[in-house]
């Protein structure tokens, strides 16, 4: 495809913030419709949907992160010169067409386009019908600061189409689909794989786990437990599931603590069987499939566990492969929890909340990705690409 030149696209970028400044009551009025057709019984997609000012600002500050960020394309990863005298040059280039499906969250809107944009592909974006008059708006915006600087429309693109066309469009797209990132949950993604004749990179879901080793600092994990559990319950990166050793000083206290205090905030707290022979009015896990849940509420699952081999091979057994924590002050047990827990982000002594594109020094992100090719964690600007091999020669032929 037609590479655009970088000044060009970062002219793109500074018309779209002025143009999303000069707009925010626009932008307001369309949310609000979303709003007043949506049911708020369901906090979590409530929170992704709604815009506020705040939230603007947000999109605003992410396409200014990846204004400022290099262009990813063309890029030079090796260059080798071999003794028949070919010269190899691998390169980045772009991927050439990204479809991203997802549900609720306008902000996604501009931050998937931007990316895409910048890394010079064409994005296709399929937001909820929950979003729609939001997402609407947004690509609208976007299309004038395309026409602003003499480029096609095409380059981001809304599609509007209920599962039974979506389905059809992944079986035999109208053009040529290079990549398909789903953003959502297990439905979602094995409805993309089902169909998809592409290449689909997955953004999974997150039932993130923090394990309590016994020689854990007490009081940073409750702080660590709170902030990943109770912070913004609406995220991918929010913790779900919580394994306490059964080894730690004074477990039966801590123990109880930590249950009492989840309650206080508000936390739906299920045990195992473990942890309700001593908090007997707990509610009990009667179907062990709860380990596997990610619930974007403000509900988790406490279990104790008698070593670290357990705990790894639990949250191995049953999380989303997103992000997992282990809070203790031995680096050899820390060390060994990171290697072996089949993650895409692995912590010692701090919240899952940071695996997040901004955070984790990325920039603005398409999505976690929990797939291992041909990227894994935050899917930011750099990741966006693929690779290309330029060879010269000077008439070789192989014998």
């Amino acid at each position: 495809m037609k590479l655009i030149a970088t000044a060009i696209k970062n002219d793109v970028l500074k018309s779209m913030m002025r143009i999303l400044n000069e707009n925010r009551n626009a932008i307001l009025e369309a949310n609000k419709k979303d709003l007043n057709l949506f049911n708020k019984e369901d906090q979590a997609m409530y929170d992704r949907l709604i815009v506020t000012d705040k939230k603007i600002d947000g999109m605003i500050a992410s396409i200014k992160e990846v204004h400022a960020q290099d262009d990813p394309i063309g890029t030079t990863i090796s260059t080798k010169s071999l003794d028949n005298g070919l010269e190899i040059n691998n390169k980045t280039a772009p991927f050439g067409t990204i479809m991203i499906i997802y549900e609720s969250r306008p902000d996604v809107t501009i931050e998937a386009a931007v990316l895409a944009f910048k890394a010079n592909n064409k994005i296709l974006l399929k937001g909820g019908k929950e979003a729609l008059h939001s997402n609407s708006i947004l690509t609208e915006l976007w299309h004038k600061a395309l026409e602003e600087n003499n480029l096609p429309k095409d380059y981001i693109q809304q599609l509007t189409m209920n599962r039974e066309e979506t389905q059809a469009f992944l079986k035999n797209p109208t053009e040529k689909l290079d990549l398909i990132v789903p953003r959502g949950g297990e439905r979602l993604i094995n409805f993309v794989k089902e169909h998809a004749k592409c290449a689909v990179l997955v953004s999974g879901r997150g039932n993130n786990f923090l394990y309590v080793d016994a020689d854990a600092d007490w009081e940073k994990s409750v702080k660590v437990i709170l902030n990943a559990k109770t912070d913004k319950i609406s995220a991918c990166n929010a913790l779900d599931k919580i394994l306490i050793s059964s080894n730690i000083e004074n477990y039966e206290e801590k123990l109880t603590d930590l249950y009492n205090l989840l309650q206080i905030n508000g936390v739906e707290t299920w045990v195992d069987t473990d942890v309700n022979r001593l908090i007997s009015e707990a509610q009990l896990i009667k179907d062990p499939s709860i380990w596997k849940e990610e619930f974007l509420a403000m509900k988790c699952c406490l279990g104790a566990v008698d070593s670290l081999n357990e705990a790894i091979e639990k949250i191995n057994d049953n999380s989303g492969g997103h992000s997992a924590t282990i809070m203790t002050t031995n680096k050899e047990a820390a060390r060994k929890f990171m290697e072996e827990v089949d993650c895409a982000a692995v912590y010692q002594n701090a919240s899952t909340r940071f695996t997040d594109g901004g955070q984790m020094g990325v920039g603005a992100e398409l999505a976690i990705s929990t797939d291992k090719l041909h990227h894994r964690g935050p899917l930011g600007l750099d990741q966006l690409v693929t690779n290309k091999y330029y060879v010269f020669g000077d008439g070789q032929i192989r014998e």
